[in-house]
């Protein structure tokens, strides 16, 4: 997928910021993490505007999904049907990195020879080749308490569907967390310990999707484009100039971010990691973090810092497989999103009255045909800021729908409207392969039947 340069405006990432007695919480997890529970927030609005050029990326080495048949299974009940593609029921004795007892899915403890023992496995389950090097399993994840806000668990629920609408239009498998499988990795620091652990669990997939709880899809036609990260092994939102000129912790923002299942990831898990709270050198991580970035106004390590630092300081080592993603919404802050969905719809609805095409109802399971139709209508939408594409994920940065602990620069009556606009904003282009959509973006109870040849 080829896509054009754009101009994009740097979002607001610093609300994340805790306050120094954040060590002795841990029931708030993931997005909900950015703050410990009654934590205020300070919010940076760092603007830079700038053109970047997309990368050529190399053919991935076939070698490494060459596989042979195994021997059946005993586990394997003959006779009965099995799932389309995989073969569920076959698991074969010979024995693979499952059966090594020094293999931890623990944070702590590191996995080595990695692609070689991933490589064992597939070719000793042959039904799971085909295609694994498109292979994506989502993870997201939040507490394990009750939401503090009276309406958290209600929105969590809703940003969880909206995950699940997508996964299952695209075909990928989902993981949801809400425990802290590490309990001194709290806060933003718990999505890593998710992580590993589903690398470990999902030798079938080639890239692992860490996603916000507090994230949302409000594209949903809209497909990663992994033939532009071939050459490279992690994807985060940001801005390089930001990076390596500015030395800005708001760089990029970690709360979205892809993650090839190989040793090099591994290796990064691990030292990004050793900047967490679990780690006898978090404190001094603290003060580097903070030398390192002016404009970190905290001085507790945290992973988007921890993440800028590697790629500022190590380059050579982790920089060059880090593909810095600013060409499109692959995150994108929602104060900035949010006032433009009325306007979106309206161009979406434009096209489809002149294209008959694009109003033809279709089964669920085939909307990514129908996605590849609608890119020919949006040359010219352009990507990112001020463009009328949709955007691909909305991010409520600063809003903390579980623990209610809003940024002091929004109102928490703004932040649920914004999410309730964008959560039916994105529902509306699932419920309609069912008949039906929201008249108000801002009715999340009421749906109204679709005519045919709607919007003719």
């Amino acid at each position: 997928m080829v896509i054009p340069q754009l101009v994009q405006t740097q979002a607001s990432y610093s609300s994340m910021a805790p306050k120094q007695n954040c060590k002795s919480k841990v029931s708030s997890l993931f997005s909900d993490g950015f703050l410990c529970a009654g934590g205020s927030i300070v919010a940076l609005l760092v603007v830079w505007a700038f053109w970047s050029f997309m990368s050529t990326s190399p053919n991935t080495d076939p070698s490494f999904f060459t596989s042979s048949v195994g021997k059946k299974s005993a586990l394997e009940t003959p006779g009965e049907p099995t799932s389309p593609g995989f073969d569920l029921r076959y698991d074969p004795p010979d024995p693979t990195f499952y059966d090594d007892p020094d293999v931890r899915y623990t944070i702590e403890k590191p996995v080595k020879n990695w692609d070689e023992k991933r490589r064992q496995w597939l070719k000793l389950h042959p039904s799971f080749v085909p295609g694994v090097e498109n292979r994506v399993l989502m993870v997201s994840g939040s507490q394990s308490t009750p939401c503090k806000n009276p309406i958290g668990d209600h929105l969590l629920l809703r940003f969880f569907k909206n995950k699940v609408d997508y996964c299952r239009i695209h075909g990928y498998d989902i993981f949801y967390n809400n425990i802290l499988l590490q309990p001194k990795m709290w806060s933003f620091w718990a999505k890593m310990p998710a992580v590993k652990a589903a690398m470990l669990a999902h030798p079938e997939a080639e890239w692992i999707w860490w996603v916000d709880s507090d994230a949302a899809f409000t594209d949903m036609d809209f497909k990663l484009p992994l033939d532009r990260y071939k050459a490279h092994n992690f994807v985060v939102h940001g801005w390089e100039k930001l990076i390596y000129e500015q030395k800005s912790w708001t760089s990029i923002n970690a709360g979205v971010f892809l993650i090839r299942n190989c040793q090099w990831s591994m290796d990064l898990m691990e030292a990004w990691s050793k900047m967490g709270p679990q780690s006898p050198e978090y404190d001094k991580w603290g003060e580097i973090l903070r030398s390192t970035f002016k404009d970190k106004i905290f001085q507790e390590s945290d992973d988007q810092s921890g993440l800028a630092y590697l790629l500022l300081k190590e380059k050579e080592k982790w920089g060059d497989k880090i593909y810095v993603e600013g060409q499109y919404y692959f995150e994108g802050y929602w104060v900035e999103i949010v006032g433009t969905l009325d306007n979106i719809t309206d161009k979406y609805l434009g096209i489809e009255k002149g294209v008959p095409s694009l109003r033809r109802r279709h089964g669920e399971k085939v909307s990514e045909s129908y996605g590849k139709v609608w890119e020919e209508h949006l040359k010219d939408a352009g990507y990112g800021r001020y463009s009328w594409r949709r955007p691909f994920i909305t991010h409520f940065t600063g809003c903390q729908p579980c623990s209610g602990d809003h940024n002091q620069m929004y109102s928490g009556e703004t932040c649920f409207d914004a999410m309730q606009k964008a959560l039916n904003f994105a529902d509306n282009q699932v419920l309609r392969k069912y008949g039906y959509m929201h008249k108000d973006l801002l009715d999340s109870s009421s749906v109204f039947p679709v005519p045919f040849d709607f919007p003719a």
